[in-house]
């Protein structure tokens, strides 16, 4: 059925507990993302990262919207298109685009600025304050990601930077302007994504159409690969991801991006049989700091201090 419109209401903010638990639970859906890279070299056919794009989008968002029967209505039909763009239908080109021009690296360290960007947009779009607390940790997990990612001999092109840059601010302003219009009163989270996973599938289809095609040959190992990104990538990540984000701090949220390069970092190890230099180790636990202290604020920090003591006595 169609849901009636209604406004949206802006979702209370959950305790102490309950904080570290959605956090948790949220922060499933870069970690599943990090697989991305491991799973599309590793399970589907070379040549054709937009149509696994796609795949991992479209098919999931009309599956959300078989099961709840949730449609958008009235103003959420614009909205849902421009947030299924950014978050999806934008982001997906841009990052094949930036790792097809630069070495993957390269390309991982350029999302990760994407916290740096949701601190700026929040003060724009929702009126907060700059976090400089979370800025600079969003600076230092930059620094730790790239040091787990970034070899030697990476090179530098001007489209593959701007292409970077580009898809990790239409993510980032995806994902703040999710977190400024909400979500309808009565629509569960998995409508939602289905929303915005169908809207950004559709405009997925006119970059696949023009520029790769269907692969000419599909095994079951590549159906494996997509039913992952569509049904655990996609499906399931996203409505973690935008339930999240409706309770918890826009640019905290953010920096969860963090665990996508180091995920993959972690599957190239166990999948691939890479390893990691001490200098990568380094920034492995520098990228992890970075993630959990951009989840406190200062003030909950001293708090804990304070508490840390009496609980020994």
């Amino acid at each position: 059925m169609t849901i009636t419109a209604s406004p949206s209401t802006k979702a209370p903010t959950p305790a102490a507990g309950g904080r570290v638990a959605t956090t948790a639970i949220t922060a499933f859906a870069p970690a599943v993302w990090g697989t991305t890279y491991v799973v599309t070299t590793e399970l589907l056919p070379a040549g054709h990262p937009l149509f696994a794009g796609l795949m991992r989008a479209l098919p999931a968002g009309l599956l959300a919207l078989a099961i709840t029967r949730q449609l958008p209505h009235g103003i959420w039909w614009f909205r849902a298109l421009v947030l299924g763009a950014l978050n999806i239908g934008a982001f997906f080109p841009l990052l094949f685009l930036a790792a097809e021009r630069l070495p993957g690296g390269v390309a991982a360290t350029l999302g990760a600025t994407q916290p740096i960007i949701v601190a700026f947009l929040a003060v724009v779009i929702l009126g907060e304050r700059l976090s400089g607390w979370r800025l600079g940790w969003g600076l230092v997990g930059v620094a730790g990601v790239g040091l787990v990612v970034l070899g030697p001999n990476a090179a530098l092109d001007v489209t593959g930077i701007a292409a970077g840059l580009a898809g990790a601010a239409a993510m980032g302003l995806g994902v703040t302007l999710t977190k400024r219009w909400g979500r309808p009163e009565g629509v569960r989270p998995m409508a939602f994504a289905g929303w915005l996973l169908t809207a950004g599938g559709l405009v997925l289809l006119i970059p696949v159409s023009l520029i790769e095609g269907i692969p000419d040959h599909i095994d079951a190992q590549a159906v494996g690969g997509y039913v992952w990104l569509g049904l655990i990538g996609g499906l399931l990540a996203y409505t973690l991801w935008f339930a999240g984000l409706r309770v918890l701090p826009v640019t905290a949220t953010a920096l969860l991006g963090l665990l996508s390069p180091l995920v993959a970092a972690v599957a190239g190890v166990v999948v691939l049989g890479q390893t990691l230099t001490m200098p990568q180790v380094a920034g492995f636990a520098l990228a992890l700091a970075a993630l959990v202290a951009g989840q406190l604020t200062p003030q909950a920090l001293k708090d804990a201090v304070k508490v840390a003591p009496r609980q020994a006595e």
